[in-house]
């Protein structure tokens, strides 16, 4: 059987040199080749410098290795640097050692200052001293305080509060906790599974109970002094 020829065997020969350029990779086909008498010549790179003037107006010009009258020449004193720093050494003080601090067995040390174990703190003029601003804050808050308890006062006094008194708060304060550890042990003794509705209920209102009391007592500790109302 004859060998299989696809149709499109011309089109794609006609594809693939369409694009191609004969210089693509090569360069182009003419360049202009430099001309070998144009060759880089030594220090043809460097600035050139204007011809010196010979006579400027009729005037010889000086020659530029005569110093001018108003030079002074830089006197260079040749200094023995051995001697001095051998001089510099023998007045010098001795360095003290710095002091280090070795923590481990294989002799691992670190400066003993920056370590935190030098008690340099100690050392100041205002160690131990209050701070001016937390001086001056607590000032504040005790001035607050007072103003406080002069407008409450003022208040009770026009709304004719009942102070409660150290034994009736005393009182008062055992009642709820004697009331709270009732409820606590009644709520200790809660099954473990809540499996019903009324389980449920029931546990809820005795945690709502317990956390009342708690808020009760903590206010009645934190202020001893109790207003109340006609």
């Amino acid at each position: 059987p004859l060998r299989y020829i696809s149709k499109y065997r011309e089109f794609v020969k006609h594809e693939a040199v369409k694009n191609k350029s004969q210089w693509k990779t090569m360069g182009p086909a003419k360049v202009a080749v430099p001309s070998p008498n144009d060759f880089l010549q030594k220090h043809s790179k460097e600035p050139k410098l204007a011809p010196k003037k010979k006579e400027e107006d009729g005037k010889k010009l000086l020659p530029l290795s005569v110093p001018q009258r108003t030079y002074r020449p830089v006197i260079r004193i040749k200094k023995n640097f051995i001697n001095k720093n051998a001089v510099a050494v023998i007045r010098g003080v001795p360095k003290k050692p710095r002091p280090f601090c070795v923590d481990t067995k294989q002799g691992d040390k670190y400066p003993l200052e920056p370590s935190g174990l030098v008690p340099k703190y100690i050392k100041k003029k205002n160690y131990g001293v209050t701070p001016k601003y937390v001086t001056r804050r607590n000032e504040e808050i005790k001035r607050e305080e007072e103003e406080y308890e002069a407008s409450v006062l003022e208040e009770l006094k026009k709304k004719a509060m009942k102070t409660l008194s150290d034994e009736e708060r005393t009182n008062i304060l055992k009642a709820l906790k004697k009331n709270w550890e009732e409820i606590n042990h009644a709520y200790q003794g809660l099954p473990v599974l809540t499996d019903t509705r009324y389980k449920k209920i029931h546990k809820e209102e005795l945690e709502l109970k317990l956390k009342q009391l708690e808020h009760d007592i903590a206010a009645i500790e934190k202020h001893k002094n109790i207003y109340i109302a006609d």
